[in-house]
């Protein structure tokens, strides 16, 4: 009776169920799970999905390089990347780009084709550095409200392309999911305005700045944002470096060690508490995923409302001063 009950439990879909093997997955391991997992794809624009791949021919080397994706991997769900935050109202203030709330993402989810108990596997354009961080954004938003079987594709479509997968050119219309959220991790993923007030008073989390130099020194103003300049204490590392970046090759992520190198050069403890910022969330993103899933440190949070909201709050920031 035992050994028929192990039997039947064995062949239960949920012990059956594939696991991702960790936060990042390469193009062989997806091609060899393709028809086991959802694949969200998420880039700048859908226009590319049923299009072509752009190539051109590097004139000493004669290697082709890619320059712009076309396609998509067989079966990739397209995601609009203007749905994926919306606009909320917190402490009385309308935010934009703001993550959407539980049911709100749960629905959103399964009409990508979201299903429970199936794997999640993110890809980005990956033709731009910056490119990760729409990926990266996603799976933050997930793991905010319980997955944890989920993954996203080193190198993004373009890599997959790339590496001589193929490719559907195909429309793809996803019947509607069942995936749930099992929980609402925002304590543990998400700051606000009152966590980084207090880091910045207390400095128990530091504070990482991942725009670009000229943002975060006031030379330059996202319009998110009514004020220049960075939160006073916090220290600047652009997300764009998180991915490589060669003219014509995918942007790929790099190796713990390069990272932890990256940080301390930038004045950073790499294994300290931390909240990351940008204008919106959104590039912070990729820092935070970095520190989270390939570096192993936990205890990182990311301020979805950034300066958009510190701003808009009229909290203070500090800029180089600009003179002529």
């Amino acid at each position: 009776m035992l050994a028929g009950a192990g039997a039947l439990f064995a062949l239960s879909p949920l012990a059956l169920a594939l696991n991702v093997p960790g936060p990042v997955v390469d193009n062989q391991w997806l091609a060899a799970h393709l028809n086991e997992v959802t694949v969200l794809d998420v880039r700048p624009s859908q226009k590319s999905f049923t299009g072509a791949p752009e190539f051109e021919t590097d004139k000493k080397s004669g290697k082709k390089l890619i320059v712009g994706i076309g396609g998509h991997i067989d079966g990739a769900v397209p995601v609009d990347n203007k749905k994926v935050r919306v606009t909320r109202k917190i402490e009385g203030l309308e935010l934009k780009g703001m993550i959407p709330e539980r049911a709100d993402f749960e629905k959103l989810a399964r009409s990508w084709g979201a299903t429970s108990n199936r794997p999640i596997v993110i890809v980005s354009a990956g033709i731009d550095p910056m490119d990760f961080n729409d990926a990266a954004r996603l799976f933050w938003q997930f793991k905010v409200y319980g997955e944890d079987n989920i993954a996203v594709l080193n190198g993004g479509t373009a890599g997959w392309i790339t590496a001589g997968k193929q490719i559907s050119h195909a429309p793809v219309a996803p019947a509607t999911g069942n995936w749930t959220s099992r929980s609402d991790r925002s304590a543990q993923f998400m700051a606000t305005s009152q966590d980084v007030a207090k880091a910045q008073a207390s400095q128990s989390d530091q504070l990482i700045d991942a725009r670009s130099s000229s943002f975060y020194l006031g030379l330059d103003r996202s319009g998110a944002a009514t004020t220049a300049g960075h939160i006073d204490g916090a220290k600047n590392l652009y997300t764009a470096m998180m991915s490589t970046d060669q003219h014509g090759q995918p942007a790929t992520l790099y190796g713990s060690a390069t990272y932890s190198d990256m940080f301390v050069m930038s004045g950073l403890n790499p294994r300290a508490a931390s909240i990351t910022y940008c204008n919106t969330g959104h590039q912070a993103s990729g820092v935070w995923f970095v520190m989270t899933q390939i570096m192993g440190n936990h205890k990182v949070r990311l301020y979805d409302g950034s300066l958009h909201e510190w701003t808009h709050e009229k909290r203070p920031t500090v800029t180089a001063r600009l003179t002529r």
